[in-house]
């Protein structure tokens, strides 16, 4: 669903009360026995509300590739009280994307077993990201063998997939180490689009503007949405924020996230 400036910033204006008073515990590891670089980059950070309880959680896992990037959250998601995880992972320049893929797991099932003492309820577990991040989104929720490894069904235990213009055919980083150029589009085991099922967790799917997306992103998103729905996918909603492209987009979209989390509660 195209969404106009004006549109976005009536519900900036919604959204525009300070951030809450926020507690931080950052730097926890999350993943097995670590090698160095394991050990530096599998970590995540919490910012929740001391002494909440029953709380949305929002697990964001950052762009930039799946080469670059560094994790961090998100300042605009710091309203209502949700509970907002970090995450870093591994980049593919250095190991498989199956490798970035389970560090992405991993930090989920950390956060299911762990996030009950900072106050956020299991039922309403949300994984959201930008870009790359909304790769490793869309794969763990429609993918079931990433987190079935470790016990976790996504179309129970996860309230919702929130990718923001994330990739949906294979991924251009695992493409370029296969020899193809980015203009190559290709759908194997490393593109959600291969796995697309109408039993999947709610989705909330958000593309920049159509006409300055990159590498026609928005078309690529519009239509994973359209197979969805054709494979009985019954809770799947689409937003295009106009006028922003793929970097600035993010920022609305967290708006629209948080409104999609407060209209499901």
């Amino acid at each position: 669903m195209k969404r106009f400036l004006s549109i976005l910033f009536v519900v900036l204006m919604a959204f525009s009360a300070s951030a809450r008073n926020y507690k931080w515990e950052t730097d926890i590891f999350y993943k097995g026995k670590p090698d160095a670089y394991t050990e530096k980059m599998c970590r995540l950070d919490i910012a929740y509300e001391e002494g909440s309880t029953g709380r949305p959680v929002i697990v964001w896992f950052h762009g930039g590739g799946l080469t670059e990037g560094w994790r961090h959250i998100p300042e605009t998601l710091l309203r209502d009280g949700a509970i907002v995880v970090g995450v870093g992972y591994r980049f593919v320049t250095e190991v498989s994307l199956d490798e970035t893929l389970d560090d992405a797991a991993a930090s989920v099932a950390w956060v299911l077993s762990n996030i009950s003492k900072y106050g956020g309820d299991l039922s309403k577990v949300y994984l959201a990201g930008h870009s790359a991040g909304g790769y490793l989104v869309s794969m763990l929720g429609l993918n079931k063998e990433l987190l079935g490894k470790y016990g976790i069904d996504p179309d129970k235990q996860i309230a919702a997939l929130a990718p923001y213009s994330g990739q949906v055919i294979t991924h251009f980083a695992q493409r370029r180490k296969q020899g193809l150029s980015d203009l190559t589009p290709t759908i194997d085991k490393y593109a959600p689009l291969y796995y697309v099922r109408g039993n999947a967790a709610p989705m909330l799917v958000i593309s920049g503007d159509r006409e300055i997306e990159l590498f026609g992103r928005y078309e690529e998103n519009a239509y994973f949405v359209r197979m969805m729905r054709l494979n009985g996918h019954k809770d799947i909603t689409f937003h295009e924020v106009d006028g922003f492209d793929h970097g600035s987009m993010a920022d609305p979209a967290h708006l629209l996230l948080l409104k999609y989390i407060a209209k499901r509660k």
